[in-house]
């Protein structure tokens, strides 16, 4: 008995020591994580099921507050935030980093990927972990690779059925130099935009398509200033979770450890909701009166080799990490079949 009441006050103390413990490494904190698309797009569900898990995990002392639909700016515009420090979050496309990391290049390589699974198995690996391992000298932190689907083109003149068909578009790209070549090897008139401010440009007709996953072309209504969605799978889009390194390196373990469990919690959730939004964002779209069709893998191959020099032009500068991607790609490609 006597042994039994003891090992409960070992228990107790033990209990009470980390509960005090825990008061003192989590602090109250407010937590900004901003993103592009609109609350309730698969990047908005995903950040607010981060936000509930941190605020479960946390005690309610973590709390993340949604800036949706590029309330606190561009992308671009963010991630110098982030860098500053003031903004602590934001999910955002891998390919918009290249242009302080090189290597983030690769994984927005036309036709590189042929399906999200074989995309997301490699970035979850050593390839993944790897890029990741760049970034915190420019002052950020990467947190996840979370799913935002294959990129196709939407235009308000025609459909797109063969590369010859893009001759001549004006087209709002993703603004990184990459894309612009892409849509300029393929015969269109690229130019970047920022995201805020591509509805209005599409309305007014300063442009005549633009190119996005079904799921945020869908949740931005461009059914109303848009006739034609073309399936052109020309790039897979993970997206990157980050954070700001300043942010980060204020944090405790504990608080370290709350945020990192609550985005392995959230991610293969937002991969799963986002996956089912983009195969129903092709219903809504045509019910919206989009005209949509798809591309023929035979003319996606011509495009690709179309673009064989934009494809090594991008590629040269960062060939072994190319080559390292290509390795993770063979391995997953041959374990699949």
């Amino acid at each position: 008995m006597k042994r039994l009441v003891l090992k409960t006050l070992i228990t107790a103390m033990a209990v009470t020591a980390w509960g005090i413990s825990f008061a003192q490494d989590v602090k109250e904190r407010t937590i900004k994580i901003a993103f592009s698309q609109s609350d309730s797009h698969p990047q908005g569900l995903g950040a607010q099921k981060f936000a509930d898990l941190v605020a479960s995990k946390s005690g309610g002392k973590l709390k993340v507050n949604l800036f949706s639909s590029g309330k606190l700016g561009g992308d671009l515009q963010v991630i110098s935030s982030l860098q500053g420090g003031t903004v602590e979050m934001l999910i955002t496309t891998p390919g918009l980093l290249a242009g302080m990391v090189k290597d983030f290049e690769s994984v927005d390589l036309p036709f590189m990927f042929q399906s999200p699974e074989e995309a997301l198995a490699v970035l979850d690996g050593p390839f993944g972990k790897k890029l990741y391992s760049k970034i915190p000298e420019k002052g950020l932190i990467g947190m996840a690779y979370w799913d935002f689907g294959f990129r196709n083109v939407t235009n308000s003149k025609r459909p797109i059925t063969k590369m010859e068909d893009l001759s001549g578009l004006k087209l709002r790209v993703v603004p990184a130099a990459m894309y612009v070549d892409l849509f300029k090897g393929l015969g269109a008139n690229a130019s970047p935009l920022p995201w805020p401010e591509l509805y209005g440009a599409l309305e007014q007709k300063a442009f005549d398509g633009q190119e996005n996953p079904a799921s945020a072309i869908a949740a931005a209504k461009f059914f109303e200033v848009q006739s034609y969605l073309s399936l052109t799978k020309h790039t897979y889009n993970a997206q990157a979770v980050l954070a700001s390194k300043r942010f980060w390196d204020q944090l405790s373990s504990a608080e370290q450890k709350i945020l990192q469990d609550a985005m392995s919690e959230a991610t293969p959730y937002q991969r799963q909701v986002s996956r089912a939004y983009d195969e129903s964002s092709l219903d809504v779209l045509r019910k919206e009166g989009m005209k949509v069709n798809d591309i023929s893998p035979s003319e996606r191959n011509r495009m690709r080799v179309a673009l064989k020099d934009v494809i090594e032009k991008h590629s040269a500068p960062i060939r072994g990490t190319v080559d390292e991607l290509n390795l993770e790609l063979a391995k997953y490609r041959a374990a699949a079949k």
